[in-house]
């Protein structure tokens, strides 16, 4: 945990990386804050730190309405740490507690409740009702000064059991009403399309928008997804329904518009939005970790704040690995469409040109009709049986999995081969640190650069990348679609120093 001096440094610098990092409280107005708050600084003797606003508000103190500490972007640790802790803050921001209460929520993390509880405590000042009681106040708040809902819809679309529990918890974090809290910000929103959410996504700078968004238009599947390097709009599944995101970088924030078939379905909603876009990453940490090895300085320089996408569904994000690692990039874009638009859920309406979210599956482990998929028989069997792996629980890889545990166990599905399998970890478990396999956007470099070191020996020498080996990747990545050099495959992917064939990342 940071110290009273180290907060107090930050605070005097403004810096704004730190949000989200920890929060500080004043003992005097019994009021936390965000370290960039431009109030006045207060006395070293009265400042309190807190991991997490969910311990600041149990130690009694109230929000500051003037920072908004609960916007903030979310923490990096919980991307980047593995152990009960991240994985409970995932699977928290994800709904899970709201959901199934703390009781499935240590089911799903193989813990018992009460030791569940001593880890949260111990790393974040606050148990998993706290801290999904945070999580309820901060989207009452968003929905409030954001939207024309009704009261009683905020409550319930917020995870609250009761307009009653809203008010009560309104009132202890901002001390104020529901109403009293929206008429501050300037009243309810001007009035839009209806069903339609506007919400807006904090991130840290820089973000490297224009790749962020041209890495998922270069991927977009017809149908499901529609995009170009300004915006990006796609179906999502979701507990209750499917609802449909479109995503926008407005400079400072993410303008995010949300349709949803149910309210219910709004946290949830706005996590796949963060995860796809990786917007809690800590891109100055990133950028100088990555920066101090020379082969990827240059990189860094180039394309400041480039962030590693992760999934908005991690079991599409496997299916979707597969059909492009035994069909190429182009061909497994193509497969991925016929499975959407022959096994896909179609939406209440069509956005664009989203008309269907991705097949569940449950509904991909039964189907039989392979031709009328347009797969080959091999990836078809590949398909279905990652669809049954997933579909019974034998491979999870929901947002408090165990990465290395998950990637294990995909490597025991008939055909997954072991770059397929980590490429599943980075994008369907948004792993930041996944290992690369025999990459070949790093033979790309290596060849391209003279930097003293050979291809075979690229695994010892990314340790020191950790725990950034995902964004190495994607620099990597980047480097060699702007500069294309050597040669390439029948889908247009370098094929790397010879022999590397099928173990050579053939997803990106």
């Amino acid at each position: 945990m940071i110290e009273i001096p180290e907060a107090l440094a930050a605070m005097e610098s403004r810096d704004r990386r730190f949000d989200g990092q920890f929060f500080v409280a004043v003992a005097t107005t019994r009021i936390y804050c965000r370290p960039s708050c431009p109030s006045p600084m207060p006395k070293a003797c009265n400042l309190r730190v807190f991991p997490s606003t969910a311990a600041a508000q149990q130690a009694g103190y109230r929000a500051c309405r003037r920072c908004l500490p609960d916007a903030a972007p979310g923490s990096p640790d919980w991307d980047v740490r593995a152990d009960v802790a991240g994985r409970a803050m995932r699977l928290i921001a994800a709904g899970t507690v709201d959901r199934e209460g703390v009781g499935g929520l240590a089911r799903r993390l193989g813990y018992s409740e009460r030791q569940l509880h001593r880890h949260l405590v111990a790393a974040l000042g606050a148990g998993a009702q706290q801290l999904a009681r945070a999580q309820r106040v901060h989207t009452a708040r968003l929905l409030l000064q954001s939207t024309r809902l009704t009261v009683t819809e905020v409550a319930f679309a917020s995870g609250f059991a009761s307009i009653r529990q809203l008010n009560e918890t309104v009132r202890q974090v901002y001390g104020a009403t529901p109403t009293a809290l929206r008429a501050a910000a300037g009243g309810a929103a001007t009035p839009g399309e209806e069903g339609l959410i506007s919400l807006k996504l904090a991130y840290r700078p820089p973000l490297a928008a224009g790749a962020l968004f041209g890495f998922l238009a270069e991927r977009a599947v017809p149908g499901l997804e529609e995009g170009s390097d300004r915006y990006h709009r796609r179906a999502l599944c979701l507990p209750y329904g499917t609802g449909v995101a479109t995503l926008r970088d407005a400079g400072g924030h993410v303008d995010a518009e949300l349709r949803l078939t149910t309210l219910r379905d709004l946290p949830p909603a706005v996590q796949h939005c963060r995860t796809l876009l990786d917007l809690d990453a800590d891109p100055a940490e990133i950028d100088g970790a990555l920066a101090r090895d020379a082969l990827l300085a240059p990189l860094v320089t180039a394309r400041p704040g480039l962030r590693a996408p992760g999934h908005a569904g991690s079991q599409e994000a496997a299916v979707r690995a597969v059909l492009e690692a035994d069909l190429g990039a182009e061909g497994g874009r193509e497969a991925a469409h016929r499975l959407v638009e022959r096994y896909g859920v179609p939406l209440p309406e069509p956005v664009g040109t989203v008309t269907r979210a991705f097949p569940a599956t449950e509904r991909l482990a039964v189907a039989t009709d392979a031709g009328g998929a347009g797969l080959p028989p091999a990836s078809w069997a590949t398909v279905r049986a990652l669809a049954t792996a997933l579909a019974t629980g034998a491979v999870r890889l929901d947002p408090g999995a165990d990465r290395a545990e998950a990637q294990r166990t995909l490597r025991a599905v008939p055909g997954v081969t072991p770059a397929v399998a980590a490429h599943i970890r980075m994008r369907a478990l948004h792993d930041p640190d996944v290992p690369l396999v025999r990459d070949t956007d790093l033979t790309w470099c290596v060849a391209s650069r003279t930097v003293g070191w050979a291809p075979d020996g690229f695994g010892h020498r990314s340790d020191a990348w950790r725990p950034y080996r995902s964004y190495a990747h994607h620099h990597l990545r980047a480097a060699r679609t702007a500069a294309p050099m050597g040669r390439t495959g029948a889908s247009g992917q370098g094929t790397g120093a010879p022999g590397e064939g099928a173990e050579a990342c053939a997803v990106t």
